[in-house]
């Protein structure tokens, strides 16, 4: 199956490192990116091909810049669009989960209750009728977008350490944590299933199906978990794979049948989901796929951690941001 390697775009303008991205719902044609600088910004990667000028950092808009989203007071953590496309939810460093018009460029509604940051927000249930958050205090909380209380309806508080990213399927509620567990909650039974990583836990993804569960953790490695009875079906590693230190995203991409995962050191990978062998190597700052074996060789670039990463559901595209403050878009080429 082949596999977008080319990077088709550049998306400049953020000052500080890049820890959000996520494209539009419907056909995708947009990227939303959240950064350390406090902004949001909305891309069109179609009006910025990587062979143009790329302006400076100061420049108010770039290539390819639709849109700019200010009211974070620290830096923006993470983005999740609804499926209706006029609205997200974004989070970050200021304890406060923000739901935004995408029109407007204004905040709908603001919920405070977390006591530390908030890594992750998501929309869940019938028509995005909630927010589900997790957070540094260890808690998820549930928000309901239709009402117009600010306390959550819902506290889960069995994790002993940081939330790090939240996924919901259907009436089940995953979270990821740095107590090396992820925890799956069916609110309908009202169950909690724990199954043991044993690492600090940094990314979560449901497969489609909702049978599969994509984790990656701080031993340097991103492990595809049943989510039914927590057996590991597969481990994704490498010898120039490294993330021991920060948070980084792992996803699925092309239909399940691929696993990307930034990393600590500025390269990309992509994996082979059923056979597990290492299909690519990209560098980041570089915009280039990394041929060399050598770990070595790989480790004289620049530190720049690859914290998001993102796949485009409708086409062969992905998308990579990292401490540069850049988004690179890679895809199919000409």
């Amino acid at each position: 199956m082949a596999f977008p390697a080319t990077p088709i775009a550049k998306l400049t303008g953020h000052t500080g490192i890049v820890h959000a991205v996520a494209y539009s719902s419907g056909s995708q044609t947009y990227i939303l990116t959240g950064s350390s600088d406090r902004t949001i910004r909305l891309y069109n990667p179609q009006k910025a091909p990587p062979s143009s000028v790329a302006p400076s950092s100061s420049a108010a808009y770039p290539p390819g810049l639709v849109n700019k989203y200010t009211a974070h007071g620290y830096e923006v953590l993470s983005i999740d669009v609804n499926e209706a496309n006029d609205r997200f939810v974004s989070t970050g460093g200021d304890k406060t989960v923000f739901l935004w018009d995408v029109q407007t460029a204004q905040t709908v509604r603001r919920w405070t209750g977390h006591a530390g940051r908030v890594n992750r927000g998501v929309f869940g249930g019938d028509g995005d009728s909630v927010i589900v958050t997790g957070s540094f205090d260890g808690t998820v909380k549930i928000w309901d977008v239709r009402s117009n209380s600010y306390k959550p309806i819902m506290t889960l508080n069995d994790a002993k350490d940081s939330i790090t990213d939240i996924a919901v399927h259907d009436a089940d509620i995953l979270a990821a944590s740095v107590d090396g567990r992820v925890r799956s909650y069916d609110l309908r039974m009202g169950t909690c299933q724990v199954d043991v990583v044993g690492y600090p836990c940094t990314s979560l993804t449901v497969s489609k199906k909702g049978t599969e569960v994509l984790v990656s953790s701080l031993d340097s490695t991103v492990r595809l978990m049943d989510h039914t009875n927590g057996e590991l079906l597969k481990a994704y590693k490498d010898d120039a794979f490294v993330n021991k230190e920060f948070r980084v995203r792992s996803t699925l991409g092309l239909n399940d049948s691929v696993v990307v995962s930034g990393s600590d050191d500025g390269i990309i990978f992509a994996w082979d989901v059923l056979g597990g062998e290492c299909l690519h190597k990209f560098r980041h700052s570089e915009m280039r796929e990394v041929r060399s074996k050598s770990p070595a060789a790989q480790t004289n670039a620049k530190k720049d951690v690859v914290s998001a990463v993102a796949f485009c559901k409708t086409r062969r595209e992905w998308c990579s941001g990292g401490g540069d403050g850049n988004v690179v878009v890679w895809g199919m080429g000409t």
